[in-house]
């Protein structure tokens, strides 16, 4: 693990049913939307990143992590356009809230999860949820527009646009536990010691 994974693994042991450090993003979506297009799109991310697909369990009392096999992705979809349209809005707030809310197990995952909100046959909401572990406020971006290049892609009929990645978190990992050690470590804590 980083440092920060196991900060946030180390937080989890301690209270671990709570959302604290969920990253949940609610995006409207208004024009048509094909749900199994967008499901292909999230299953391609989460080939793509194998951050997304780790799990945190503890070995020996250590947290190790394990990246799963890529397995597809599930997008259930809430058809609220069956509502009164005045009732649509403050249910899908309500359903935004118990997804951001909801925690994730980090020794079982999946650490990204998704639901999808039909509002009227133009008009989406995709509740987003991925738990900092895995994900931080930059890496939204990132999805944001990874999917959107997948969706064009694949809702045109063409394979994905995208490069496969050279570098994937695990090894970031494992290079910032190679560098951060002996004399590097020892000058770090120093500096921090008098700063505080």
């Amino acid at each position: 693990l980083s440092f920060a994974q196991q900060r946030l693994w180390f937080i989890d042991q301690l209270d671990p049913d709570s959302a604290l450090y969920n990253i949940p993003v609610a995006l409207r979506v208004e024009g048509p939307l094909d749900a199994a297009v967008l499901a292909r799109c999230l299953g391609e991310i989460v080939r793509r990143h194998e951050a997304l697909r780790t799990v945190f369990a503890a070995v020996d009392g250590e947290p190790a992590q394990r990246i799963e096999p890529a397995v597809g992705f599930p997008l259930p979809v809430a058809d609220l356009s069956v509502l009164p349209e005045g009732e649509r809005e403050s249910l899908a707030l309500a359903l935004a809230g118990e997804e951001s809310g909801r925690p994730f197990d980090l020794s079982r995952g999946p650490l990204l999860r998704a639901l999808l909100l039909r509002m009227g046959t133009a008009d989406h909401v995709a509740l987003v949820t991925m738990h900092h572990i895995v994900s931080d406020g930059w890496s939204m971006g990132l999805l944001v527009r990874e999917v959107t290049a997948l969706y064009q892609a694949y809702a045109a009929g063409r394979p994905s646009p995208l490069p496969e990645l050279a570098v994937q978190y695990a090894d970031f990992a494992a290079w910032q536990r190679s560098w951060l050690q002996g004399e590097v470590l020892a000058g770090e804590i120093a500096c921090w010691r008098e700063q505080l």
